[in-house]
């Protein structure tokens, strides 16, 4: 009996679990989430003061789009050697990789003291963390769906998810907490470095739990079967995960992908671009719209694990056609809304566009994970959700900023939204419901379950 079979875990253990996971996504976020803001106060003066000030602030941005373009590889690498070695292996590392560049980057000296080397040390960093977080979020998600519970997966996958707001809440409290407790002229001499190093702390606090938890027993009994005909048939090669997936799974890999583009581009606009068109077409002060974003993101954060339920109870693809159909719909209202620069309709607009976006982004964890067979699950989820990033995610800020440069109009932006919203609705419409699957029953279609485990259970 070559069955790695394990029991499910206790409540408790499934808990540390999840809490396991979403530190670590909370962590890389908050890295990632701290950089954007950094790029948009320091970077442009302390690594690229020789140029122009717009130029410098696109060229701190560019350093920024950086990172997108490095999840990519990321998540081919993590994914490759997380389907080879495990899920927590793999994680340990990302939140290893992540941390390091982050506090590296507080460590980095500036423009001023080493020239030319300083931004170009920044963007290699910035290629790291980008490198790390494209491998994070497909361990993050297993590790939590492949732990049992089948019944309310959705709920407990979606808590890595909240990660995301949570970086962002974390990250941009820290920075109002340093500028309104030290001057101008010290928070750009030293005190944009603190909330870099102190990503070390929040590492070790990362690594604590992570290395508490066991590795998925989903995996490890795949695993075991994948030995077991090795050893039945010692000329069995087993492919790498990518081609298995390119072979066995690209349809879904175009689901993925296709899912993404309206979760993806809707929160960029909503989160991001939205700062810069309340402050200069709706003429909002930026600390005002930041405001709203953080009181929309405590919603956001709250409304991820309901969602996740409601995909237990009714199923993935429903919620997310619902938040889908829901985003593109709000979008026009949103920035109406945001017209009136009143505070209070500046919070709703963004509090429903996050609210909606949650009903993609809650079942998406599952949804994703339910796709893939076990031994090219991490490489199938990572590289549909990681590819999407670049071509929705990357370039939605500038996609926005220049329609509304070139109509100075919200019109444009809106039907882009709606457009990336149709897309998904395609998407996920054409795909199959993945809610009641066992994970450990999912394989690739040319070889059948009980061939698999007829060759287990025959050694």
């Amino acid at each position: 009996m070559a069955s790695a079979a394990t029991a499910p875990p206790t409540p408790a253990s499934l808990k540390r679990i999840v809490a396991a996971s979403l530190i670590g996504t909370t962590i890389e976020w908050y890295d990632f989430f701290l950089y954007g803001s950094a790029a948009a106060l320091v970077f442009n003066k302390l690594f690229f003061p020789e140029s122009d000030p717009l130029v410098g602030t696109l060229l701190s941005f560019l350093t920024y789009a950086v990172g997108f373009a490095a999840r990519p590889l990321g998540a081919l690498v993590f994914g490759h050697y997380g389907d080879r070695l495990g899920r927590k292996k793999l994680l340990v590392l990302s939140l290893l990789l992540m941390g390091g560049a982050t506090c590296a980057i507080g460590l980095l000296p500036t423009y001023a003291s080493v020239g030319v080397a300083a931004p170009v040390l920044l963007t290699l960093l910035r290629l790291v963390q980008g490198f790390a977080l494209g491998g994070e979020w497909g361990g993050a998600v297993l590790l939590v769906s492949e732990h049992g519970d089948a019944r309310r997966r959705g709920f407990w996958a979606s808590w890595p998810q909240t990660g995301a707001p949570a970086g962002q809440l974390l990250a941009t409290g820290v920075l109002s907490a340093l500028t309104a407790l030290i001057s101008d002229d010290a928070f750009t001499s030293w005190g944009w470095r603190v909330p870099f190093l102190l990503s070390g702390v929040l590492v070790m606090v990362g690594l604590w739990i992570r290395l508490s938890v066991d590795e998925s027993p989903v995996f490890k009994e795949a695993l075991a079967r994948a030995e077991a005909r090795k050893a039945q048939d010692s000329g069995t090669v087993e492919k790498m995960p990518l081609v298995a997936v390119l072979r066995h799974h690209w349809r879904d890999v175009l689901v993925a992908i296709g899912a993404r583009m309206a979760e993806n581009i809707s929160y960029y606009v909503i989160t991001a671009f939205i700062l810069v068109y309340a402050t200069t077409s709706a003429g909002v002060s930026k600390q005002t719209a930041l405001n709203a974003v953080l009181i929309a993101s405590a919603v956001h954060f709250a409304a991820i694990p309901a969602w996740g339920a409601l995909s237990d109870r009714v199923g993935r693809r429903p919620v997310y056609l619902l938040g889908a159909a829901g985003v593109g719909l709000w979008m026009f209202p949103f920035f109406s809304l945001v017209d009136t620069a009143s505070f209070g309709n500046l919070v709703l607009a963004v509090t429903v566009g996050l609210v909606l976006h949650g009903a993609m982004y809650a079942p998406q964890a599952a949804f994703f994970s339910e796709m893939f067979a076990t031994r090219m699950r991490y490489s199938g989820a990572s590289i549909g959700a990681q590819f999407a990033s670049v071509a929705a995610g990357a370039p939605a800020p500038l996609i926005a900023t220049a329609l509304l440069a070139d109509y100075d109009s919200s019109t444009p932006i809106a039907l882009y939204v709606i457009a990336a919203a149709l897309v998904t609705l395609i998407a996920v419409g054409v795909a199959k419901e993945t809610r009641h699957r066992d994970l450990a029953d999912i394989e690739p279609e040319d070889e059948p379950v009980a061939a698999r485990r007829a060759d287990a259970h025959s050694v």
